[in-house]
């Protein structure tokens, strides 16, 4: 036996129990151990032929006042009304961006959390369609109780209405491939990422009971991009399509972020460092926001080998190794369409806050914003 493998027997049983009820897999931990610092870059790259997007690989949101803009709305509407629609919010990581608060109850506005307009945007979709939008929030070891703290009475663990489901964790490891220990002796558990999102969804049983209840669409979006909120006509959009995936793009500006690829004739979202040295990033005018549309059933049925990309973290003055996916990835998985969306004005639909600064810059169109979709009074 391994001395990773002596390492990992030896934790305490409730560790054990609380690291595997949260997807962790000893075997998987020992090939990502027997892998570091063997031609990291070269493994993080992709493999084969990859190309700009093809002509009509990215498409514009219909423009309003054309009858494509009415029609998607319309079926988006009708889908809303008949209950087919969950929106599901990334508010997992390790809560460490905002000073050590969990991002989810950081006030963005005066008297008004992330958490909170989430929240205003679920009761005004109740109110305005008639039935609810369910809103599932992606949680971390790190933000899951306080996330539920907050939500208190608002909880229903059916996930009709609001629910949480911890994403996936696993533990650091050492240069060298053993288990990374804290300042304290202990083992250091970290959450895996977003990518997580399918298997934890599926997993925490929300996903086969909506569904069970009629449930065709899982709308995914990242808790700080306020601007991604359920739209109606990017909703018959993409159920107009037929596939099983939307991906919302935004025009680049300066950002750096992955976008939309051709990778042996398939169009999917690569970061730029899963891209061949040989391409350059700048050909491709768009980034991929992390929004998705995507099937439920899909979802439900996805079976796919995740890249699990090695990221070197400082935990003190010591370097760790974590294993981490991206979300993003589920476009190998599933056929993909990219959604061209705006990024200014009243319309925009991304936002991001990673950070204070960030934040502080935002808040005027991020209240503008909630203000005219009706989230705020």
């Amino acid at each position: 036996m391994s001395s990773l493998a002596q390492q990992i027997a030896a934790l305490p049983a409730p560790l054990l129990v609380r690291l595997r009820a949260r997807g962790f897999d000893p075997d998987r931990v020992a090939r990502w151990a027997a892998s570091i610092g063997k031609d990291r870059d070269a493994r993080n790259r992709l493999q084969g032929t990859v190309e700009p997007p093809a002509p009509g690989d990215v498409v514009h949101l219909p423009a309003e006042g054309t009858p494509e803009h009415a029609r998607c709305r319309e079926a988006g509407l009708d889908a809303l009304r008949r209950g087919e629609v969950a929106l599901c919010v990334l508010a997992g990581g390790m809560a460490t961006r905002m000073g050590g608060v969990v991002k989810a109850l950081v006030e963005v506005l005066p008297g008004r959390t992330f958490l909170d307009l989430r929240l205003a945007e679920s009761d005004h979709l109740r109110r305005t369609m008639g039935v609810p939008v369910p809103l599932w929030l992606m949680t971390s070891e790190a933000t899951n109780e306080p996330i539920r703290e907050a939500l208190g009475p608002r909880l229903d663990e059916q996930g009709d209405l609001c629910a949480t489901f911890e994403q996936h964790v696993s533990l650091r490891l050492t240069p060298e491939g053993e288990l990374f220990l804290d300042e304290d002796g202990e083992p250091s558990v970290y959450a895996t990422g977003h990518g997580d999102l399918p298997d934890a969804l599926r997993e925490s049983g929300l996903l086969g009971r909506f569904i069970a209840r009629g449930g065709k669409t899982v709308w995914i979006a990242n808790l700080d991009n306020l601007g991604a909120t359920v739209d109606p006509v990017i909703l018959g959009w993409h159920l107009g399509h037929g596939g099983p995936l939307t991906v919302e793009v935004v025009d680049k500006g300066g950002d750096k972020g992955g976008g939309p690829m051709r990778w042996n004739g398939r169009p999917v979202i690569a970061e730029d460092f899963r891209l061949p040295t040989s391409f350059d990033p700048k050909v491709v005018p768009v980034f991929n926001t992390n929004t998705f549309l995507a099937s439920a059933e899909a979802l439900s049925a996805l079976a796919m080998d995740w890249v699990y990309v090695e990221v070197e973290k400082k935990v003190g003055d010591r370097k760790a190794i974590q294993f981490e996916r991206i979300l993003n990835e589920i476009t190998f998985g599933l056929p993909a369409r990219f959604l061209r969306v705006p990024r200014e004005g009243l319309a925009a639909r991304f936002l991001p806050v990673k950070d204070v600064e960030e934040m502080e810059r935002r808040r005027p169109a991020i209240e503008a914003i909630a203000r005219a979709r009706g989230f705020l009074g």
